[in-house]
């Protein structure tokens, strides 16, 4: 088993005024000796005269000075900035794809010892046109009932949960006796770059089917704790290999797609950071890859695994044990064997003290992990590890098992 030890103003606008100054009475600063009401009579005078004026241009129909509103004669939604065009298209794309997923938990009252129906909310991805759907397995667990909504409405309460990965927030469904159905396409996390444009979009909140958020890739190689309710008390999940993004995800986004600009999914939206803005984060596409062609393949949810415990190398980890590479998996553990007796790593001549440098010829560290990287293959496939061991590097082909909990 594959195990990772990662250091984890309102303004209110009105017209403008200009008072000129009453001429003084007050040469040498003493009072004027003339009469106040001239001075009434005559800002009243002013005051009916502007009243008067006013009455007939309403009366006329003419409020040119006042309330004529300044309306463009252009549509101004019209103009498409090359960037708002390639959003546009992607989420015109994409979307018909993008499902919710309504559940239904029977729960008991504690208090009461009564029964009640808890319902959630989240999205998923048609990956196939007969029916199979991928969304996050926090989306879906201990769910009774599970049903799926396309965007244009139409229901589907025949769904059969195939099951999840044990060792990423990935779960699978399949709706029965379905064909024709929009896939989406599939992209490859390995080769995004930070600052990217990205899209996200799925049921924001549970209630707005659809969303569509935009922003850039922040960063890759995320460590992260999930939460199921932000807290400490609910149930938690050690993610690795994020893709962090600052496109909005709210919740019910979970499941949902995050698309490069050529409408291919690089990532399945997962977490948002509690106490944050624009901080949300995504499995990368490529580690759910090998599973996902096995579901569809098989109809049963087996992952690949290679058979070792590693540290991925930081400086720290570099510095305690006096490693040669600032980058790569090392292969050692705290208790038991870092490399499973007669397991797929051993079997392809891997010990104890090795560091995995590469998986198929992508550095590890750079792209991905070691679990991150084999993820993409099916169980059963070969991949080529370069290997450092005591200054050399060696290749090593191993054949990948299939995951036993």
């Amino acid at each position: 088993m594959e195990q990772t030890h990662e250091p984890n103003a309102n303004v209110q606008a009105g017209p403008a005024t200009s008072e000129a100054p009453m001429k003084s009475e007050y040469a040498s600063g003493k009072p004027s000796k003339r009469p106040l009401f001239i001075i009434v009579l005559l800002i009243l005078a002013g005051l009916t005269g502007f009243a008067g004026s006013w009455a007939q241009d309403y009366l006329q129909g003419d409020l040119r000075s006042s309330t004529v509103l300044n309306t463009s004669k252009e549509d101004g939604n019209n103009v498409v900035t090359p960037n708002e065009e390639s959003i546009a298209a992607v989420a015109k794309a994409v979307s018909p794809s993008v499902v919710s997923i309504l559940t239904t938990t029977n729960q008991v009252s504690r208090l009461f010892n009564q029964q009640y129906q808890q319902e959630g909310a989240g999205t998923g991805m048609i990956v196939s046109s007969n029916g199979y759907i991928m969304t996050n397995k926090h989306v879906i667990d201990g769910a009774d009932k599970v049903t799926v909504v396309l965007p244009d409405g139409k229901t589907y309460e025949n769904v059969d949960v195939l099951g999840s990965d044990p060792l990423n927030d990935v779960a699978f469904l399949k709706i029965r006796n379905v064909s024709g159905l929009p896939a989406i396409v599939l992209g490859d996390s390995k080769t995004i770059r930070i600052g990217q444009s990205v899209v996200a979009i799925g049921n924001a909140l549970g209630q707005y089917q659809n969303s569509v958020t935009s922003g850039i890739v922040s960063g890759t190689g995320r460590p992260v704790t999930a939460s199921s309710d932000g807290t400490a008390n609910g149930s938690t999940e050690s993610l690795t290999d994020l893709i962090q993004t600052d496109a909005a995800i709210n919740s019910g986004n979970s499941g949902g797609p995050l698309l490069n600009l050529k409408g291919q999914v690089i990532g399945i939206n997962t977490a948002i950071a509690q106490d944050a803005q624009s901080i949300g984060f995504a499995i990368p596409i490529s580690a759910t890859k090998g599973l996902l062609a096995h579901v569809i393949k098989t109809g049963k949810v087996e992952r690949s695994y290679l058979g070792v415990q590693y540290m991925s190398i930081t400086p720290a980890i570099k510095e305690q044990y006096r490693l040669p590479v600032d980058k790569g998996d090392y292969i050692t553990s705290d208790r038991g064997n870092s490399v499973q007796a007669n397991g797929p790593a051993a079997k392809a001549g891997v010990k104890n003290g090795d560091i995995i440098t590469q998986v198929n010829g992508y550095n590890v560290g750079e792209i991905a992990s070691v679990s991150t990287l084999i993820s993409e293959y099916e169980p059963g496939q070969k991949v080529e590890l370069t290997v450092l061991r005591d200054g050399k590097e060696l290749k090593l082909t191993a054949t990948l098992g299939t995951y036993q909990r």
